[in-house]
């Protein structure tokens, strides 16, 4: 008898869960879940065979003993990290120790630790794009150079200044954390000062010119060992304050897939990340940045008629990944679906 593999899917709370699960269990895995909420504040823990309540991926000693132990415990063959602070966490654990010692039999489905670190530092990924002529990237300065300037009134400058509106984020920023519009520079003396009480200081943030256009994503796989890669963009029409779209436009573009697969290749990816861009004007795209994980609409590509989880998976198990269709241009939406998890109790029945 053939032996079900389990998978481990962390963060099951998250926008990409639903997906992920369902994809993982039509491909015949047993799937287990965790995340830091209770099962019955997480709608998908109905949907795998064992739920565990998981500590903050930030407490990183007592995340990696739970991790070592649920999956010694339930016999886990693939982890999928589901969130940006797990990718970090397990990018870090790796940089540190010898994973297939630490979590033995399991393999990790994330990118390289290289490749999460690129990606994780939003100045070094657009030197490493623009210096290959990849794609338009967004030039940016450090807000200690900028703030200088501006104190020194040298901002005039053509060559040295940035016009307004600006936008200042962390170089390490994920999920729309920390980002900041200024207009002028009265708003900019005031995230100016706000940044200089983060601990890493003000060159822990970056100064860009803030392009207006619509925000498109593009979920990518890949597969290093054929070097296939496939790639679907959506604009994204209606999307919650961090970034996830609940109302998307899929499409096709031959140009912007080129530019996808090249920085795919460059990046050295693994199995399926997700791109912004800002679409600034017909087949204007400027590169924004890579989450090296599942995006949070990877079901609009899944519905759209390509499973990039199932071939997310094929990239970590040696299968390879499936040509893609002829995915049509459509509209998608997102609504949510409310289940019963567990009946409350009233005070009056506690007392």
């Amino acid at each position: 008898m053939k032996t079900v593999e389990t998978v481990l899917v962390t963060a099951i709370g998250s926008f990409s869960s639903g997906a992920v699960i369902a994809s993982c269990r039509r491909e015949g895995y047993r799937v287990i879940g965790c995340d830091i909420y209770p099962a019955e504040w997480v709608a998908s823990s109905l949907d795998v065979e064992v739920f565990a309540q998981a500590p903050y991926a930030t407490d990183v000693e007592h995340y990696r003993t739970f991790l070592q132990a649920l999956c010694a415990r339930e016999q886990v063959s693939l982890l999928i990290p589901s969130t940006d602070v797990e990718v970090d966490a397990l990018q870090r654990w790796g940089e540190e120790a010898d994973l297939s010692e630490q979590l033995p039999g399991v393999t990790i489905c994330m990118p390289g630790h290289d490749t999460v670190a690129l990606c994780r530092n939003k100045e070094k990924t657009e030197h490493f794009l623009a210096e290959r002529g990849l794609c338009r990237t967004i030039p940016g300065r450090r807000l200690s150079e900028v703030a200088e300037q501006e104190t020194a009134k040298q901002s005039a400058c053509p060559e040295s200044a940035l016009s307004y509106p600006r936008v200042i984020k962390p170089i390490d920023g994920r999920s729309s954390q920390g980002l900041m519009i200024v207009e002028n520079p009265e708003q900019f003396a005031s995230a100016v000062k706000r940044c200089r009480q983060d601990a890493a200081g003000l060159d822990r943030y970056l100064v860009q010119p803030k392009l207006e256009g619509m925000v498109v994503t593009v979920d990518v796989v890949r597969d290093p060992e054929s070097g296939e890669c496939v790639c679907l963009p959506r604009r994204e029409l209606l999307r919650t304050l961090n970034g996830a779209g609940t109302s998307v436009h899929v499409f096709r573009d031959e140009v912007l897939e080129a530019q996808c697969r090249g920085i795919a290749g460059a990046l050295d990816i693994r199995g399926c990340v997700n791109f912004e861009f800002i679409e600034a004007g017909p087949s204007e795209w400027y590169f924004l940045e890579c989450n090296p994980r599942f995006a949070g609409g990877v079901a609009f590509s899944c519905a759209a008629g390509y499973d990039m989880v199932k071939n997310h998976l094929n990239c970590f198990t040696g299968k390879g990944i499936e040509p893609r269709n002829e995915v049509q241009d459509q509209y998608i939406a997102r609504r949510y679906t409310e289940y019963r998890m567990k009946e409350g109790t009233t005070d009056e029945n506690k007392a």
